[in-house]
């Protein structure tokens, strides 16, 4: 009796001690998810290095490191860089009447009328949805515009949280095997399991990391290419907004460039709406059927509704990061109800 209750106090200050730990950590999720991500996704590196030169843990992770700096951490802080700063100049733009989103709808009305009644057999406003869209485009614009004075007020706080992501990389590269053999050791859930659990988790992160940011990241640089080719204003913040919503699935780039397209029809430049929707048709819109299979695997994709319901829930709940976390504990719930399914329902038929 005794014995029992001092395994259920040690277990419960377990249990209570890794909680108080994980609020301990909660300022740092973002590094430490980012770091985890950088580990499985350049974990072939690292395997590679190790062919190459050998057992040295150090220096093949220190490479690794290396290696993903130059072809990921850098860039990317280049683009936001480069994002809010094309993101304050258009603000600034629309407070001085440079640029007049309301102009630019009511033009695309006048040349087609037939979209105002076309919006009016569903009882739907077009002025209402204009200052909508008004209202939408200016505060994006705004949140930029924010988000340069946030990272200003707070520069040695994302400098913190990317040392930190760097620092952890590093020790998960090279110790993240034998952490991985830790934890199955550690937890109850029997070691196949904990395995197959595993497996799925580093499927699925890489899948969505490696796969839809890459394939976001090429659309949004096609997006933005056709739009300089054009001539079209501001053609590095519009090819980065695609990259964004390209990340969500059912929306995709042509959130942007179809109005554009329309835009361009509406005040007489027709080629250029031309050139603009068979590249958006064929170009960006193929880039994703053609490269995802490639880059990510039909075996991995899970359904596109539950993609979709995922992204969305993962982006409210977790901010930027959801757009991995969602499909992430999606993937995993799935996983969890496979094995469910599989070892408990064939047992009770059996039985």
């Amino acid at each position: 009796m005794y014995a029992k209750l001092e395994t259920r106090t040690f277990l419960a200050l377990l249990v209570g001690v890794s909680l108080a730990f994980v609020f301990l950590l909660k300022p740092f999720f973002g590094p430490i998810f980012w770091a985890v991500a950088i580990a499985l996704i350049f974990h072939p590196v690292q395997q590679l290095l190790v062919r190459r030169l050998g057992e040295r843990p150090n220096l093949n992770a220190l490479i690794t490191l290396i290696f993903c700096l130059i072809i990921v951490v850098i860039p990317v802080l280049i683009l936001v860089t480069s994002l809010v700063a094309e993101g304050v100049s258009l603000y600034q733009q629309i407070q001085n009447g440079d640029i007049r989103p309301g102009e630019y709808i009511d033009q695309v009305n006048q040349s087609f009328p037939a979209i105002q009644a076309f919006l009016a057999q569903f009882d739907i406003s077009f002025a209402e949805l204009r200052d909508r869209a008004v209202s939408v485009f200016v505060g994006g614009s705004q949140f930029l515009a924010k988000q340069a004075l946030g990272f200003g007020q707070n520069t040695f706080q994302f400098f913190l949280g990317l040392a930190l992501m760097v620092y952890l990389a590093f020790f998960l590269l090279r110790d993240g095997s034998k952490l991985i053999e830790l934890l199955i050791r550690a937890l109850p859930l029997g070691d196949e399991r904990e395995r197959l659990l595993f497996a799925k988790f580093a499927e699925v992160t890489r899948a969505t990391v490696k796969g839809n940011l890459l394939i976001a990241i090429i659309q949004g640089a096609l997006g933005g290419l056709i739009f300089w080719i054009l001539g079209i204003t501001g053609a590095l913040l519009w090819g980065v907004v695609m990259a964004v919503v390209s990340l969500i699935p059912a929306v995709g780039a042509a959130l942007v460039w179809v109005p554009t397209a329309i835009y361009l029809a509406a005040v007489g430049e027709v080629a250029s709406a031309l050139i603009l929707t068979t590249f958006g048709v064929v170009v960006i819109g193929l880039a994703d059927n053609l490269l995802r299979p490639l880059l990510v695997g039909r075996d991995t994709k899970l359904p596109d509704y539950i993609v979709l319901l995922s992204t969305l829930g993962g982006i409210v709940m977790f901010g930027v990061n959801g757009f991995v976390m969602g499909p992430l504990v999606a993937a995993l719930f799935i996983a969890f109800w496979g094995i469910f399914i599989r070892e408990f329902s064939d047992g009770s038929d059996a039985g």
